[in-house]
């Protein structure tokens, strides 16, 4: 993985506001996955959307980290299942032609 795809941690606590042991916590509940070089930890830049989003229910919505676990499972879920409909409703749209 190319370092240019990832930030480091202590640099995105700074730019959020938010304490290490809240990514560490995240990481622990298999919410995001810490990348190690050396001694150093990042974030893929690809996944700053999913940890904001993370934060956002933690701190706005009061969500702990079982309940931040829960709905995320959900929503992966929700996602899932829309993919699908929408491949079936394609297969679907060939023979209404």
């Amino acid at each position: 993985m190319k370092a240019s795809n990832l930030i480091p941690i202590e640099q995105f606590c700074e730019r959020y506001e938010i304490e290490f042991s809240f990514i560490d916590s995240l990481n622990d509940y298999g919410l995001i996955e810490i990348t190690y070089i050396e001694k150093d930890q990042f974030i893929e830049i690809e996944k700053i959307h999913k940890v904001e989003k993370l934060i956002r229910l933690h701190d706005e919505l009061g969500v702990n980290f079982e309940g931040i676990d829960i709905i995320t499972n959900l929503m992966q879920k929700i996602e899932d299942l829309q993919n699908e409909i929408n491949s079936i409703q394609n297969r679907l749209n060939i023979y209404e032609d």
